[in-house]
């Protein structure tokens, strides 16, 4: 049998794997990977009738010096919440769209980007990417709603409390359609505030 000479293709294909064992080349490669899924991938908003109610709660979380810090969630905020981990190869390669996003809507909602790492690894890793969105340690047990054994997960929860998206795995969360999301639950938000001044200004209150 004469042997068969080796492809390009075939060559490619065994460079690949080499990288791929590797631990160095390996998350490179898999960061890249979930950065292309994430472009192709696209924002699903709970229907209506499917988004899940939750009562009104406040997250204690520590921030990465220590200090404490509290979130209200369904008391009249729209929030950000994204599960996430600094060796997570989708968590990598969404959080540049998340930093981004929250450059511009920063002031507008909060933002909680929960990580069970340790405080100087999350922040080495902020400052060598040099992101903004800061993020924070939990103190408590999500409830039950919003706990996933999968990172990233990520929700869009509005100012009532109800979960408006709930994504899994990487995506550009700087998209026109995640901005027209989150422009449309502020806007309901800055609404149902005056409405209810207004409510209360004619009971004389």
């Amino acid at each position: 049998m004469k042997n068969r000479k080796l492809r390009l293709s075939d060559i490619i294909f065994i460079v690949f794997i080499i990288l791929f064992i590797v631990p160095q080349t390996r998350r490179p490669i898999l960061v890249m990977a979930n950065k292309v899924r994430a472009k192709f991938s696209s924002l699903t908003v709970v229907a209506k009738g499917e988004q899940e109610q939750l009562g009104p709660f406040t997250y204690t979380l520590d921030g990465l010096d220590g200090e404490n810090l509290n979130v209200d969630i369904g008391r009249g905020e729209v929030v950000f919440i994204s599960y996430w981990a600094t060796w997570c190869p989708p968590c990598i390669a969404e959080f540049p769209s998340i930093d981004a996003l929250y450059k511009d809507y920063g002031d507008k909602i909060n933002f909680v980007m929960i990580s069970n790492e340790d405080p100087e690894k999350i922040r080495k890793f902020l400052k060598k990417k040099n992101f903004a969105v800061p993020a924070v340690i939990p103190k408590m047990e999500p409830p039950k709603d919003l706990y996933e054994k999968t990172i990233p997960t990520n929700y869009i929860i509005d100012h009532t409390g109800k979960i408006i998206v709930k994504e899994k795995g990487a995506l550009d969360w700087n998209s026109q359609k995640v901005r027209k999301v989150l422009d449309d639950l502020i806007a309901k938000k800055e609404s149902d505030k005056k409405q209810k001044t207004l409510s209360l200004n004619k009971k004389g209150l």
